[in-house]
């Protein structure tokens, strides 16, 4: 690899060089998250890490496919297509693939998207004969995702009173009651929408010990971008995915994670060591803002102040 002083700062060129466990990176907008973790895989790979070892999380198609091409031209391209590169939807279905029968799906199973899902619900709301105009299959869906990234099942929904209580507030009392028949229909269909891939992922893991670990040993580096917009059922498998030693590198901004939309949680960033178990975790920072002008980092800086 060229020489890594040219194209990367001092803090930057740690963040990528140690290797020694798990790691923390806080960075802020434009401080070279990316770039870093692009530079960490090519740099990994140079070390003689296999790229079927390494698991690298992004959150969208874009970004997934532009740090894959980015690594392509700093090695081997050839290399770089062994890599498990890309959206957490992606990679963990493609491990469903593989592991369907253990979860009584087969390999072939169809991935329903938002339309093709609020199509199901309307069929179930009308066959319930409940009231469209209230029942909406767009924010009937919204709740059954908000449940199932919080690992909330039909089973455990229908147990649930206080989410009971609030659909009966939203006027929704049936929602657990359509959130079962979505499930079953989706299962009869041999068929999951995308929140399924990160639930049924996790209950591959926690039911199928001997898959779990044989995954943990697989991925012996683990790199996470924008780990401040992960959510629980994320966090839950890159928790069934390590242990306290394992060599986990997140990169993250903090400060972003006070947001807290699409359902993310944001104490996976603030107390990501203490929720992996972690004692001996690394913080490290990024604190160039490589993008913006001197002057609006300046600026930035003393309104970060008041």
């Amino acid at each position: 690899m060229q020489d890594l002083q040219n194209y990367l700062d001092k803090a930057q060129l740690n963040a990528v060089t140690y290797c020694g466990g798990p790691t923390l990176i806080l960075a802020g907008a434009g401080s070279g998250k990316t770039r870093v973790l692009t530079y960490k895989i090519a740099y990994l790979l140079r070390q003689g890490v296999m790229p079927w070892q390494i698991l690298a999380l992004t959150f969208t198609n874009k970004a997934a496919r532009e740090m894959n091409e980015r690594i392509a031209k700093l090695v081997d391209g050839e290399t770089a297509k062994h890599l498990w590169s890309g959206t957490f939807h992606s990679l963990f279905g493609r491990i469903l693939r593989f592991e369907a029968q253990h979860i009584g799906y087969t390999s072939n199973f169809t991935i329903y998207d938002q339309s093709d899902a609020q199509s199901l619900l309307n069929s179930i709301i009308k066959e319930m004969e409940l009231d469209i105009k209230i029942y909406k299959p767009s924010a009937v869906l919204s709740r059954i995702s908000a449940a199932k990234n919080r690992l909330v099942l039909p089973e455990d929904y229908r147990a649930d009173s206080v989410q009971r209580k609030s659909d009966t507030i939203a006027n929704m009392p049936e929602i657990y009651a359509i959130y079962e028949r979505y499930k079953n229909r989706c299962r009869q269909a041999n068929a999951m929408d995308f929140d399924d891939l990160l639930v049924e992922t996790y209950r591959l893991f926690r039911t199928h010990e001997d898959i779990r670990l044989r995954y943990l040993q697989r991925f012996t580096y683990i790199l996470v971008d924008e780990y401040q917009d992960t959510n629980y059922v994320q966090h839950q498998i890159i928790s069934q995915l390590t242990t306290p030693e394992s060599c986990i590198s997140v990169v993250g901004d903090d400060a972003q994670s006070i947001y807290g939309f699409r359902n993310t949680s944001p104490e996976n960033i603030l107390h990501f060591f203490e929720k992996l178990n972690i004692k001996d975790g690394v913080d490290l920072y990024l604190t160039e803002n490589r993008r913006c002008t001197p002057e609006i980092v300046e600026l930035a800086n003393k309104i970060n102040n008041l």
